[in-house]
């Protein structure tokens, strides 16, 4: 019975959109794990391709939230610049609403002076939304002895997924131990509903960090010891969310602590850890958010993970300084 009433209570959090309220892009605390979806404007940034899988699920205990990531990018020296392709599926109240979106995405690389760099990214995406009528539970089929036996006079809509396209764009300005970025998303506004209209609001990331290098090495060396102080802002809405960390990199191993919070509720402390052989290809993250919210963590947080391959390339044309972000 109780975890019949949470999914009630999650898919009126789902449904509420449909008619009344502005739906929310699913998020990753793990930023700078999954760049594309932070900003559309890091495509190739690493110059070589690069895979990044990521995984969230929220309120575990229940299996309420869970969303999937997986890009590709890599530079191309005859586009000056690079191309990227990211698809992401999220399932929220147990898979009643589902979000399905493919992105083709290419970031314009110019290099101002010999120690700043621009970066502009385009990216169009086609979207599903897909609505599980069957799934779902209604306040109406309660019956206070026996629970779910009644039938709902809830009517559905005439349609179960609906498709559309969407555009967004987003900037990066970055030396060698600073960077600054904004991106725009849904810069068309899409209609989503299934019922009334509901356009997807534009979101707004602005994200900024910079580096502090500790002991002798240069920085360039990929095993340097460093902190990163960052900080992620987003407004989607009427919502909008603050997160800043403290990252490092010590050798093989990288993590940082944030805090996450909108302008008048604290959401959550999040805890991070990533792991990186020297000469490896390869990096794994995972992440754990403390919800110190109302909701306190009695849902059991969220947890997320996240895996990086870095191939192997060609040495190219033209030289760009790494952006030091954090790992995750």
């Amino acid at each position: 019975m109780g975890r019949k009433l949470l999914t009630i209570l999650a898919i009126s959090l789902i449904l509420v959109p449909l008619t009344d309220l502005k739906s929310q892009d699913a998020h990753f605390s793990q930023y700078y794990a999954n760049p594309l979806y932070l900003n559309p404007a890091f495509a190739g940034v690493d110059r070589c391709p690069k895979v990044n899988l990521n995984y969230r699920n929220q309120y575990p205990i229940y299996g309420v939230y869970q969303t999937y990531s997986a890009s590709y990018d890599q530079y191309f020296d005859g586009l000056n610049g690079g191309i990227g392709i990211l698809a992401l599926r999220d399932n929220a109240g147990n898979g009643s609403l589902t979000t399905t979106e493919i992105s083709g995405i290419y970031s314009y690389h110019l290099k101002v002076s010999r120690k700043f760099s621009l970066l502009a990214g385009f990216q169009a995406t086609l979207r599903q939304n897909g609505l599980n009528w069957d799934n779902l539970n209604f306040p109406d089929e309660i019956e206070p002895f026996f629970g779910f036996v009644r039938t709902t006079a809830e009517v559905p809509p005439g349609q179960n997924t609906v498709t559309n396209f969407d555009v967004s764009t987003g900037f990066i300005g970055y030396t060698e131990r600073f960077y600054i970025g904004i991106a725009l998303n849904h810069l068309t506004q899409p209609d989503i509903a299934f019922f009334t209209q509901d356009q997807l609001p534009m979101k707004i990331t602005a994200h900024t960090g910079f580096t502090i290098p500790l002991g002798r090495k240069r920085l360039h060396n990929s095993m340097q010891n460093y902190l990163l102080p960052n900080i992620v802002y987003q407004s989607q809405g009427p919502n909008n969310q603050i997160t800043t960390s403290m990252a490092f990199n010590r050798g093989a191993l990288s993590g940082g602590l944030g805090f996450r919070s909108s302008t008048n509720n604290p959401d959550a402390i999040v805890l991070l850890l990533g792991y990186s052989p020297e000469e490896a290809a390869w990096r794994i993250g995972y992440s754990y958010d403390i919800t110190v919210n109302s909701l306190s963590n009695s849902f059991g947080g969220a947890h997320e993970v996240s895996l990086s391959y870095l191939f192997k390339c060609r040495v190219r044309k033209k030289q760009y300084n790494a952006i030091k972000c954090p790992k995750f």
